[in-house]
């Protein structure tokens, strides 16, 4: 941090993060998996892809269960998945 912290007087409970924190802090890739899993993923302005569509749609069980089984992100493998079927659908 190249500004120095205003002393702000607010709640009791307020941390005040010092430059030497700051300087110990870690990018959240580079933390510890299990650590990695509980914080939120946010992406930049630069990183931000096209808005999703929201939708109700059935798919079957076996199809749905299989992606479950892949763990944590098995709904982003599944949009993958949709897209590449997608794309051999207009080139075909």
């Amino acid at each position: 941090m190249t500004k120095k912290l205003k002393k702000v007087i607010a709640e009791p409970d307020d941390v005040v993060i010092t430059d030497e924190m700051f300087s110990r802090a870690k990018r959240r890739d580079d933390l510890p998996p299990d650590i990695e899993r509980l914080l939120p993923r946010r992406r930049g302005p630069s990183k931000k892809k096209p808005t999703k569509v929201s939708l109700t749609l059935r798919i079957s069980r076996p199809a749905v269960e299989a992606f479950r089984a892949t763990g944590d992100g098995w709904q982003t493998r599944m949009n993958d998945a949709l897209e590449r079927a997608a794309k051999r659908l207009v080139t075909n």
